[in-house]
């Protein structure tokens, strides 16, 4: 399966990101818009962008936020998913994005891993396939372009530093355009741990030889299709697309070639504070603009035609602003991602040449990550745990407490039938008539 998945991604490569012999173009095709992108259509804000002062109320928002990210995220996580909704300011990624997956944290606890595994020399047979790969990698990106310059280069030790780092697993074909996107915007180092807790924490079994995590996740993708869009599902099944044909490139590479670059920047923010929910959510909505309408699926009767509308959906629509408002705007919430995992979970055939999934394993956004390694910090280990539920047995009933038989026992029946010769005081008449501020008690 990952075999298959693999050759998948390189034919789309070309088609999506365009060739290299597009870089020799005209002299107004090698003008670079505001995210990198050469001949891109980027270079201005569009309509939809935010003012300048709005930019810059969030960009004050975020450095106050970030100040004090404890503090923040024990008291105020509502307040960072929201802003992370509305997006994060490109000035300030390359400080969010490693607070909201806990990378930080991972570097602080082994600031010399990443230097020893970028020295050390790599697994010959993963670095001539990572080398194969490094120039499908955003070839029409300014950093990419060089096979000798610092991107290039960079991606290539965070691969490699990867495959040192969970040999067991090595490296998959998607890992290298979220390893672009992630240097795009951060240090080789800080860009390695984070894809560290992406691959483990985010998407745990995603990435590993068998891809076991993917299968259940398209199992549950369809389960919610048929749930949410009733019509839509029996269309993808009259045309025999089922959806490991279109899921796995989408969630591998976290849409990062399947959306308009200002929109997987929007996505990634969003994802990165609430998790997995959030591909799905984006999944839902690709498939109802592609074949929402009755003559959207009279137009596609077969596989090819039905493939063909989900990777052309028109880039108008698929806008920052109207494209996010509408992702968010999906009726699918943790509790009922949850639901239908463990459902799919329990009718998904065991895989004789793999592991099964382990969905418990996956962190469902920065909140819980963040309380992974709080929890972690307390108990003195440098590694998150994931946080289990231990539920007690009930203590065996004991029988109830007799009320106490107090009937007739007052302060006057105890001084009768104490034993001895009853408390007598002196006789009125011979109590000293002393006033009450001359008696010492």
């Amino acid at each position: 399966m990952a075999q298959a998945l693999g050759e998948d991604l390189v034919q789309d490569d070309s088609s999506s990101l365009g060739s290299d012999s597009e870089l020799s173009g005209p002299g107004p095709y090698r003008q670079a818009d505001r995210y990198g992108f050469i001949g891109g259509s980027s270079a201005e804000p569009g309509p939809g962008h935010p003012p300048a002062d709005l930019i810059r109320q969030r960009e004050m928002k975020w450095v106050e936020m970030t100040s004090h990210w404890e503090k923040t995220m024990s008291r105020r996580y509502k307040k960072v998913k929201m802003q992370c909704r509305k997006g994060i300011p490109s000035s300030l990624r390359a400080r969010c994005w490693p607070l909201l997956c806990g990378a930080h944290l991972c570097q602080e606890n082994s600031p010399d891993t990443y230097q020893k595994l970028a020295e050390a020399p790599g697994d010959p047979q993963w670095m001539e396939t990572i080398s194969r790969d490094l120039h499908r990698q955003f070839p029409l990106h300014e950093m990419f372009v060089s096979p000798q310059g610092h991107g290039q280069q960079g991606l290539l030790q965070v691969l490699k530093a990867y495959t040192l780092y969970r040999p067991e697993q090595g490296y998959c074909q998607a890992q290298g355009p979220v390893a672009a996107v992630l240097l795009m915007h951060l240090p080789p180092e800080e860009a390695f741990w984070c894809l560290v807790q992406i691959c483990e924490l985010y998407l745990p079994g995603y990435y590993g030889p068998h891809m076991e995590a993917v299968r259940l996740d398209a199992e549950v993708f369809a389960a919610l299709l048929q749930r949410l869009l009733p019509r839509v599902h029996r269309h993808l099944q009259q045309a025999g697309v089922g959806p490991l044909l279109y899921l796995p490139e989408w969630f591998l590479c976290l849409f990062a070639r399947s959306l308009p670059f200002p929109t997987v920047l929007r996505v990634w923010d969003a994802f990165l504070s609430e998790g997995v929910k959030v591909l799905f959510r984006v999944g839902l909505t690709l498939v109802r603009l592609a074949l929402g309408s009755a003559e959207q699926r009279l137009a596609c009767p077969g596989l090819l035609e039905t493939l063909g509308a989900l990777r052309a959906i028109p880039p108008a629509q698929l806008q920052e602003e109207a494209f996010l408002s509408q992702v968010h705007g999906v009726a699918l919430s943790e509790q009922d991602l949850q639901r239908e995992i463990r459902a799919q979970l329990a009718r998904l055939p065991e895989s004789p040449s793999g592991p099964p999934p382990r969905p418990k394993a996956r962190l469902a956004g920065a909140r819980a990550i963040f309380e992974a390694q709080q929890l972690a910090r307390a108990r003195g280990a440098t590694r998150p745990d994931v946080p289990r539920i231990v539920v007690q047995p009930p203590d065996e009933p004991r029988p109830p407490r007799r009320k106490p038989q107090t009937r007739g026992k007052t302060f006057h029946g105890l001084l009768t039938r104490a034993k001895g010769p009853p408390i007598e005081g002196p006789p009125r008449s011979q109590r000293s008539s002393a006033s009450f501020l001359d008696t010492r008690f």
